[in-house]
């Protein structure tokens, strides 16, 4: 499939940094979920209330809309550097961290109060972005670029390491849970990518299925899911051994992209960005076990902290989509600015 066809599929095609713009005539039906038994309850004992701000990054904007979970209204707009793409609480939670990639910037934001606290610049096409778990490492995809940077972490400060040359597109990250590895997909290359944190480098490459997205890791590090935006599907890849070998294609709709843990240690949401649609993957069993209405190319996920609400940003018709749970049907939308990406609040399910 060339490249126009490629973006075709997925109804949208890449500019800039990487995020996708819908296609002028393209119909944008909200894909319709069958009747399921009603959704467990959630296994956190957090109080149900959310406090915190909810973020939202609006890609074409240069802002992040900040709204007040009590009342879903947007209370005020931040300005960031040129396309914001993903956003990342820092490892002691006192900052969320902004990516601006065309503005080669991190914007720090006060979780509690939405206040910016710094700028820090020369930081070269930070499209995404993510902490180590042992809180030694921040790494980010230089999505035009090509090329991956490894930073060392002291607490406060970033100092650059190692910018690792990748295939063509890096989009997401995943690090394991022992912090010696990076995954990384390559979107314009099919491929995903495993480097080695100790030595900065590539470990070894594996071609995926048509513009590979997200990529989400079991708690046993054994196995990773990539989201393929170019198909309907998600991957799953055995990385327990020295090579990586593909064990399962699980179908969950077009245009596959965000991962985001639902918080009981079992599930995983995944967004389909064509099929306007969300879709929770047993980890266990990995399969398909329910759906959720995303209306407006939905895109990055959280969930709050009592598991009850999914917060999705909803990429082509400018709002943030909350979707009840329970009931499987949305509640809200929060007008917010032009292509919304990330989406982030202090008070979210555990991860």
């Amino acid at each position: 499939m060339n490249v126009s066809a490629r973006f075709l599929a997925a109804r949208c095609f890449v500019v800039a940094a990487g995020f996708c713009v819908v296609l002028p005539g393209v119909s944008l039906v909200q894909a319709q979920t069958a009747a399921k038994p009603a959704a467990p309850a959630s296994a956190t004992t957090a109080p149900a209330a959310m406090t915190s701000p909810v973020f939202v990054l609006n890609s074409l904007d240069a802002s992040v809309s900040v709204i007040d979970p009590q009342t879903w209204t947007e209370t005020k707009r931040i300005a960031t550097g040129k396309q914001p793409h993903h956003l990342y609480l820092t490892p002691d939670e006192r900052s969320v961290i902004v990516a601006n990639a065309l503005s080669d910037s991190l914007t720090f934001i006060d979780p509690k109060t939405a206040e910016v606290q710094r700028t820090v610049r020369g930081i070269i096409d930070p499209y995404q972005l993510r902490f180590s778990p042992d809180m030694k490492w921040f790494v980010t995809a230089a999505n035009r670029l090509n090329h991956i940077d490894i930073y060392k972490w002291d607490g406060k400060d970033i100092t650059l390491v190692k910018r690792v040359p990748t295939g063509k597109t890096p989009s997401h990250l995943w690090i394991d849970s022992k912090s010696t590895t990076i995954y990384s997909t390559m979107q314009d290359s099919d491929e995903l990518i495993a480097i080695d944190l100790a030595s900065q480098a590539v470990k070894w490459r594996t071609k995926t299925g048509s513009i590979p997205a997200d990529v989400y890791g079991t708690a046993d590090d054994k196995f990773l899911l990539v989201g393929l935006t170019g198909g309907d599907a998600v991957e799953v890849y055995d990385v327990s051994g020295k090579t990586p070998s593909r064990t399962k294609v699980i179908k969950t709709g077009a245009g596959a992209h965000a991962f985001r843990a639902f918080g009981d240690q079992r599930h995983v949401l995944v967004s389909n960005r064509v099929a306007n649609s969300i879709s929770r993957i047993d980890l266990k069993t990995m399969e398909v076990v329910d759906n959720y209405p995303a209306p407006g190319g939905p895109d990055c996920i959280d969930v709050s902290r009592d598991g009850k609400l999914i917060m999705v940003t909803s990429r082509w018709i400018k709002k943030l989509t909350v979707i009840d749970v329970a009931t499987r049907k949305i509640v809200r939308q929060v007008n917010v600015g032009k292509s919304p990406h990330g989406v982030w609040t202090l008070d979210h399910a555990p991860r």
